[in-house]
């Protein structure tokens, strides 16, 4: 029998494509459409991507969310 497979913590991912504007540096997330940051550093940059990232996410969750039905079975998904 096969050792049971050791879960890991999940961790969001995604992919950061960081480029300089003259005197800023502007990011976007191609695996979520719409994504955007900009900072004056890439460290701003990538921080702003990561809060409209988390905000896209949990707007499209609240979004999935309604009308499921009450009695609906709502369960998590370990992916990794």
């Amino acid at each position: 029998m096969a050792a049971p497979r050791k879960h890991r913590p999940l961790r969001n991912e995604f992919t950061a494509i960081i480029e300089r504007d003259d005197k800023w540096f502007v990011a976007y997330c191609p695996e979520i459409p719409g994504a955007n940051g900009q900072g004056r550093t890439k460290a701003e940059a990538r921080r702003s991507l990561a809060d409209a990232i988390a905000l896209i996410l949990e707007d499209r969750l609240k979004e999935g969310l309604r009308g499921v039905p009450a009695n609906a079975i709502r369960e998590k998904v370990i992916v990794g």
